[in-house]
């Protein structure tokens, strides 16, 4: 049976399967009315050209949350000294205060490390590789100023998202891309993984190996095949490590690739007979994460229905899946846990998650709006926001939100 939670704003909002909290936090002055479902963290007015990027959350051994987004968009700094603004909430994500301002900071993973909060991106779009640290729960953060406190790799241009920090074998691993190969966007994506003992100093460059950088062949895929990017470290159910990538594969947009890790990070491995994989929602950005409890790898992803088909799979943002795995390879997708009829400003997106006992938590950058109000399009946010999906190890098929599997749609 479908579990249905309402609540009360301005307007009533109906989810099928979220228990969601609307409300405001730092940064929502001047935010409409009527906002989108869950907390809104943080929201930045479409007029201003500056769009929310890169949602991230994070737990601190006190049990507050920490999230954070970058700034995005020809009204912000992103090319030149890019802004992360932090968030922290100390009521299990009902309300959030902004806590800090990180400046050269991008594309940035937040996680936590033996006690302190740590940031790893890059400097600006396609930057250097950076990460910063707060023993302050958040309030206050290093400055990567030299390759002891933080400046990692400083020799060319650099990609990344926010995406899992795994601890495996001894080591830390982080995965990367640079923008350095042949082409534009998508094409010049070269996939490589970072990883450090888990016990040295994680500002220090020395700390860290890089394995080798690995392209596209445009003949993948039988030619269609334009790119990779955003990769997950995942530990594999034999204990190794891969790099799991979303993949620009048009018209379909249903595949993830893996690429093979040594175990001391040096060699990075691509088999492109066995190394692409069916995945609902691998055109967009997705984080995995293996839950311990059920032996199950699951992911938040944007799968394209079936009444929503589009020529770029890679925009339809306005669907998140929850979805499970046991081996990475064969996915099933378990419950829409959102949903908006409209696909071109309405978008749920970068979902970073963590499991939180029976509950996921979630960041998302989200697209919402009408009319002066909306979004410039599903990719250009104007919302940071927060959710919680309770109970998700049972939920089903038909505890999908309201109009997912309708087979009439607006666009």
């Amino acid at each position: 049976m479908s579990r249905h939670y309402c609540l009360s704003v301005s307007v009533i909002i109906c989810l099928v399967a979220v228990s969601i909290t609307a409300g405001g936090g730092g940064g929502t002055q001047g935010q409409p009315q009527e906002p989108p479902p869950g907390v809104v963290i943080s929201y930045i007015p479409s007029q201003t050209k500056t769009y929310v990027g890169s949602p991230g959350i994070a737990v601190l051994p006190s049990g507050h949350y920490l999230a954070k987004h970058d700034e995005f968009g020809p009204g912000s700094t992103e090319n030149t000294i890019a802004v992360s603004p932090v968030f922290r909430s100390v009521d299990r994500g009902l309300s959030w205060q902004r806590v800090a301002t990180v400046r050269g900071m991008y594309w940035a993973s937040i996680f936590v490390h033996n006690g302190a909060a740590y940031l790893m991106g890059t400097s600006k779009q396609h930057g250097f590789v950076v990460i910063s640290r707060s023993r302050d729960e958040g309030a206050t953060w290093t400055e990567p100023k030299d390759k002891s406190s933080g400046l990692l790799i400083d020799d060319g241009k650099y990609h990344c998202a926010p995406v899992p920090v795994v601890m495996h074998n001894g080591r830390i691993w982080r995965a990367m891309e640079d923008a350095m190969g042949p082409g534009g966007w998508g094409s010049h994506f070269r996939a490589f993984m970072m990883s450090a003992p888990v016990d040295s100093d994680l500002l220090k460059a020395e700390s860290w190996v890089s394995s080798n950088h690995v392209g596209r062949d445009p003949q993948w895929l039988e030619g269609q095949f334009r790119g990779w990017l955003e990769g997950n470290a995942v530990v594999t159910p034999q204990g190794r490590v891969v790099d799991m990538l979303r993949v620009d594969y048009r018209p379909a947009g249903e595949k993830a690739a893996l690429i093979e890790i040594s175990d001391d990070g040096k060699v990075a491995r691509f088999d492109p007979a066995n190394g692409f994989v069916d995945f609902p929602g691998g055109a967009k950005k997705f984080t995995i994460r293996f839950d311990p409890v059920t032996k199950r790898y699951w992911t938040l992803s944007n799968p394209v229905l079936p009444k929503h088909q589009d020529p770029d799979p890679g925009r339809v943002r306005n669907a998140v899946a929850l979805m499970r795995s046991a081996d990475l390879r064969e996915w099933e997708i378990r419950s829409i846990v959102l949903y908006h009829p409209d696909i071109s400003k309405h978008g749920f997106q970068y979902l970073d998650w963590l499991v939180e006992g029976d509950d996921i938590i979630v960041a998302a950058r989200t697209a919402w709006g009408e009319g002066a109000l909306a979004a410039p399009r599903q990719h250009d946010a104007n919302y940071l926001t927060f959710h919680r999906i309770r109970d998700f190890r049972n939920m089903t098929r038909e505890d999908s939100a309201p109009g997912a599997w309708e087979k009439t749609s607006s666009k």
